[in-house]
């Protein structure tokens, strides 16, 4: 059975930093592109930063700079760093595992307010 289990969201002041973490079960982590993506209220979900099993990686223009997403692949791990938060990236942080096959977590909050 796969498992993709978020963790390390919660409440945070504008320019403060936070890490989430996507742990995998049930796949050979190592093949798959790993991918964090979120959901703001009343907003589609969109794709935030993504990683391939080679390591390469790319952003939404909107997070460039400020976050980064890595991986360990010994821990079946995804990490997405992210720093100098603003209010609009408030929005349920969803990880996704990918080659074919398509996995999704349940996601985890992400609230940005003073």
């Amino acid at each position: 059975q796969v498992q993709l289990v978020e963790s390390g969201g919660g409440l945070v002041q504008p320019g403060g930093s936070l890490r989430l973490s996507c742990a995998a079960s049930g796949i050979i982590f190592s093949r798959y592109t790993m991918s964090w993506l979120r959901q703001a209220p009343g907003k589609q979900r969109e794709p935030v930063a993504t990683i391939t099993s080679g390591g390469t990686t790319n952003y939404a223009d909107s997070v460039k700079g400020r976050f980064t997403i890595s991986r360990i692949n010994t821990n079946n791990t995804v990490y997405l760093q992210m720093n100098s938060l603003k209010p609009e990236d408030t929005a349920v942080y969803y990880c996704n595992a990918r080659i074919v096959d398509n996995y999704w977590g349940k996601g985890t909050l992400v609230t940005v307010s003073s």
